[in-house]
């Protein structure tokens, strides 16, 4: 697995954590839906670091929060 599909998946996992859905995450991250909607739908393979630190504040957690899972250890460098 690719590091952009294991980030995928952990933005996938917290969407439905925290039940919310694209919108409500560029509502509270004010990263741009148009952004989102690519990077989850595959149109755009990678994600800035400066996104993804504003894709967490939208979830209310750290970027190492969002990096603590096991997903990442198995993602192979893009």
């Amino acid at each position: 697995m690719s590091l952009s599909d294991a980030i995928r998946k952990r933005v996938a996992y917290f969407l439905k954590q925290k039940n919310m859905n694209l919108w409500k995450l560029f509502k509270a991250s004010g990263v741009p839906i148009s952004t989102l909607s690519a990077f989850m739908n595959e149109r755009t393979e990678l994600v800035q670091l400066d996104t993804l630190l504003h894709i967490c504040e939208g979830f209310g957690i750290t970027i190492t929060e969002f990096f603590e899972d096991d997903i990442f250890l198995e993602a192979e460098q893009d």
